[in-house]
């Protein structure tokens, strides 16, 4: 009993505990094992859209758009509007507490575990639509 008491106080303190801070805070909110690819801010801000973005979400039709609020809407907006056409719901996360150098997510709301969730620069510059 004396235990539940303290666990209900410790809870009313400091909150619900939460699974895995870190890699969500890294991630723009989501688990790393619900990643289908994650762009670097670099990557946001090149001029061009990532071609397997927009393969990835005609391929996964119930994908989920993340995007960094600390970087400018004009990197933004393409992958935006993109996500707008085909009807992939966007968060624009705001509330990381911690710095990320990933820029974008897109993800669904189950485990995927894909093994390469991001993309070199190399393979990036060929993968410019």
């Amino acid at each position: 009993m004396k235990e539940n008491v303290e666990e209900y106080l410790d809870r009313g303190l400091q909150g619900t505990p939460e699974l895995r801070r870190a890699e969500r805070q890294e991630y723009l909110t989501v688990f790393r094992e619900r990643i289908i690819l994650a762009l670097s801010d670099k990557q946001v801000r090149n001029a061009r859209i990532y071609e397997p973005i927009v393969k990835e979400m005609k391929h996964y039709s119930k994908a989920h758009l993340y995007v960094d609020g600390e970087l400018n809407y004009t990197y933004l907006s393409k992958y935006v509007k993109l996500a707008q056409g085909m009807g992939v719901p966007i968060t624009i996360v705001n509330d990381v507490s911690t710095h990320t150098d990933i820029g974008l997510v897109l993800a669904v709301d189950y485990a995927i575990d894909k093994s390469e969730i991001l993309i070199d620069d190399e393979k990036f510059q060929r993968g410019l639509k």
